[in-house]
């Protein structure tokens, strides 16, 4: 095949995965999204209570998204080989391990809520409303880490129709009911909460039943496999720390727009629901990255995997421009959509400024990131997180010494972007992280 034939071909491969995954990936941060307008029309300090517990579900999810990234990686590379059977099992364990993840750090935050929100340090009023959000959302945390395990199955077999599906059904229920519970019965933030928790329980039990009844149909014996689920456990140990970078440059973000006074904290969360739907979106190349990757990698084509490479940062850099300039233009809208105050309008309009320009460099780091998960180098994206977030630490402590504002907090964390996608280009630029086989 000729090289501009093989560049479509590719082409049209990512797009068949990335647009379900776009649609997918994009659906949670438009949920968070729902949730900022509604909570937000509450008040300042529901707003800042919002960005306090939505910092502490961000860090769990986060560390835990291995089990998606994880799965996707090793459903993959034994599909590749044609190991079907043994790709579902894997998977299945997976789903296990992350339920009981999600069952332990719930029995942790029902009653520890205000203690950890009390970290941040922020005034009374927004800590106390936000406990009261992150002790009813917690019992949502098992059903959303299966969600999480089950989505990474399916994509490792190429399917990024079905948690499309399920996620836009699941989304569009729990907007219905937080406008129902919140603007419509008056619960306030454990309404909000309450309406997040059915809507997670509900997607897990689809996507739960979507995944066993595959396995069901490969002869996969399913039930509880504690040495399935210790070996899914070690797979992700160093995707674990990977994500604990990452998850700690986001609790420094927090932490010190927490210091910037309570209009900059509320200001903050709608700036951070506009990064995440940003980068949620850009992830939808990097999401198929990961699958293509380790399906080629498992199937010994090496070429093949530094093509994709090319391609999706390529895919990545182009929707990161155009996201960048609808945001320099809906800036001002997107500022006072979710909060009456001025004075959070003020200060997001202009971090979202900042926003705009950090998206294309985000692209780039967010495709490599996604190839190398692909390529199962989980242990060098652990190192270069903790070296880059070592970066990016004096950068956002100058911001919280000086008080210099949202919008240089948000700079200093393009600092971390550039960093990150700097360490990883130069490892694709080797052939360390091209390990072909299962």
């Amino acid at each position: 095949m000729a090289a501009p034939e093989r560049g479509r071909a590719l082409d049209r491969e990512i797009l068949t995965l990335a647009v379900p995954a776009f649609a997918t990936l994009i659906a949670e941060p438009l949920l968070v999204l729902a949730d900022t307008w509604i909570i937000g029309r509450l008040g300042t300090p529901h707003l800042g209570g919002l960005t306090l517990a939505s910092s502490v579900l961000t860090l769990v999810v986060g560390l835990s998204v291995f089990l998606a990234y994880g799965t996707t990686a090793t459903v993959s590379r034994r599909l590749g080989t044609g190991d079907r059977p043994g790709a579902l099992s894997g998977g299945v364990d997976g789903m296990v391990l992350g339920a009981l993840i999600g069952l332990a750090v719930a029995v942790l935050l029902v009653p520890g809520a205000p203690w950890v929100l009390g970290l941040y340090g922020a005034a009374p009023e927004p800590t106390a409303l936000g406990a009261s959000y992150l002790r009813v959302v917690a019992f949502g945390l098992p059903a959303q880490l299966v969600m999480l395990a089950a989505t990474g199955v399916l994509r490792g077999l190429q399917d990024t129709r079905t948690p499309l599906r399920v996620v836009v059904t699941i989304n569009l229920l729990n907007i219905a009911l937080n406008v129902a519970l919140v603007l419509g019965l008056g619960l306030g933030m454990p309404g909000a909460a309450l309406g997040t928790v059915v809507s997670q329980w509900v997607g897990a039990s689809i996507m739960g039943w979507v995944v066993l009844r595959a396995a069901q149909r490969e002869g996969v014996r399913l039930g509880f496999a504690p040495g399935g689920v210790l070996a899914a456990a070690r797979l992700g140990g160093w995707l674990v720390v990977r994500n604990g970078t990452l998850q700690a440059a986001l609790l420094l973000t927090t932490f010190t727009a927490a210091s910037l006074g309570t209009a900059s904290l509320a200001a903050h969360q709608v700036v951070a629901t506009v990064w995440s739907t940003v980068a949620f979106a850009l992830d939808a190349f990097a999401i198929a990255a990961q699958a293509m990757v380790g399906l080629r990698l498992g199937a010994g084509d090496e070429a093949g995997a530094r093509g994709v490479l090319g391609r999706v940062i390529a895919w990545g850099v182009g929707l990161g421009v155009v996201v960048g300039l609808v945001i320099v233009a809906l800036r001002g809208p997107i500022a006072g959509a979710f909060s009456p105050d001025p004075a959070v309008h003020a200060v997001a309009a202009g971090a979202l400024l900042v926003l705009a320009a950090l998206a294309p460099v985000g692209a780039v780091a967010f495709q490599l990131d996604g190839v190398l998960i692909g390529a199962g180098d989980a242990r060098f994206l652990a190192l270069a997180g903790l070296v880059t977030t070592a970066v990016y630490a004096p950068f956002a402590l100058a911001v919280w010494a000086t008080g210099a504002g949202l919008a240089w907090l948000w700079a200093a964390y393009g600092v971390w972007l550039l960093a990150r996608g700097a360490v990883l280009g130069l490892r694709t630029r080797s052939s360390a992280w091209l390990r072909l086989g299962a």
